[in-house]
């Protein structure tokens, strides 16, 4: 995903800049409206995501800190799912950062499309 947004949101660029047509800026503009309704929904997925392992997470270290620890290898193995649900959630946070922030990137984009949009209708005046 990180890859297909960084090519998609270069190739808008390019696109944008090279754009002095009407119609081809209104074609832009719909499929970039499509892509930020698309990337909307994966920010949110990701975010549902995040957050259910960060409850998982406060779980598991209650019951760490729960466990009557007589001797027994459990501690061993609810730490080291700690940990894992740890790195896990490291890389979730850091996708749905990298989301957040191309989404962002999106709506600026989509205010130079309308401002674009704007400035060719007043030269057709």
């Amino acid at each position: 995903m990180t890859e297909y947004l960084t090519q998609y949101m270069e190739t808008v660029a390019k696109r944008l800049g090279q754009c002095t047509d009407k119609a081809e800026l209104d074609l832009i503009m719909a499929e970039h409206k499509d892509k930020i309704a698309f990337m909307q929904h994966e920010r949110i997925v990701h975010f549902l995501v995040t957050f259910m392992f960060a409850v998982i997470l406060c779980i598991f270290i209650a019951i760490l800190l729960l466990m009557d620890n007589k001797g027994g290898g459990e501690a061993i193995g609810v730490t080291a799912l700690i940990v894992m649900i740890m790195v896990l959630e490291g890389f979730y946070i850091k996708h749905y950062y990298f989301l957040e922030n191309t989404v962002q990137k999106m709506y600026r984009v989509y205010d130079e499309l309308l401002a674009k949009q704007k400035d060719m209708a007043g030269d057709a005046k």
